[in-house]
């Protein structure tokens, strides 16, 4: 198994590998990560952290995948 294979097969058991924000930085930063989203701009650069955290939390990521649909819906 090459390395990605190993990281990928890490994360499904333990959760994500790397730094990543806790619920409460999530939820305060949520909506500036959308829109830096939507915008096209590289928010992972812009708020380290938060995709890792969204991938290993389902509270996170469906209030995540909520906040997009809604603004792409207006």
């Amino acid at each position: 198994m090459n390395d990605d294979g190993r990281d990928r097969a890490i994360e499904r058991l333990l959760g994500p590998i790397g730094y990543q924000v806790t619920c409460e930085e999530c939820f305060a930063a949520l909506d500036e990560y959308v829109e830096l989203e939507l915008d096209g701009v590289d928010a992972d650069a812009r708020i380290p952290g938060m995709r890792s955290h969204l991938a290993g939390c389902s509270a996170c990521h469906e209030e995540h995948d909520g906040l997009r649909a809604l603004l792409i819906a207006r």
